[in-house]
């Protein structure tokens, strides 16, 4: 079958078997290696992609169910070539360490943040609940995701 759907803001076709999911062809077929398959059963938060906007285990979902829908990678967050602001609040709080769960972690901050402004520790924390973190304890994640979303709120202003 083929499936079109937008991928990081281009169109994409791909001819597939409708039994494959969403990660096997990120990965295999279209060679976007940043989604990673941690668990395949849609609890470790490593293969989690925005599905028009909403975060989504991509392990789970089977791919005739992004027919013209909209998938974002974490690639799909660079602007220019530039990293997007919440990336480059990982890098100065020095919140990656292996890298392995940084993708869904950064797609799931992204869309809980912007749905909302000004979350405390606590609500990042409880948002970040489907994403398994095996090196850092979280506490670098949460330091960059809160100062992102401060400098995100007062930049947009009252």
């Amino acid at each position: 079958m083929i499936v079109r759907f937008t991928l990081n803001g281009r169109p994409r076709e791909v001819e597939t078997e409708p039994h494959r999911t969403l990660l096997d062809v990120l990965r295999d077929t279209l060679g976007q290696l940043e989604a990673k398959e941690g668990c395949a059963e849609g609890a470790c938060g490593a293969c989690t992609v925005l599905l028009d906007g909403r975060p989504a285990s991509s392990c789970l979902t089977l791919v005739p169910l992004v027919e013209g829908r909209r998938v974002t990678t974490v690639r799909g967050l660079e602007r220019d070539g530039r990293l997007h602001p919440l990336q480059e609040s990982f890098v100065a709080h020095g919140a990656v360490q292996c890298g392995f769960c940084t993708p869904g972690v950064l797609l799931t901050a992204l869309w809980y943040v912007e749905k909302n402004p000004g979350a405390d520790r606590e609500q990042i924390r409880q948002a970040l609940g489907g994403n398994l973190c095996r090196c850092t304890g979280y506490t670098k994640i949460v330091d960059a995701i809160e100062a992102w979303s401060r400098r995100a709120t007062a930049e947009a202003g009252p």
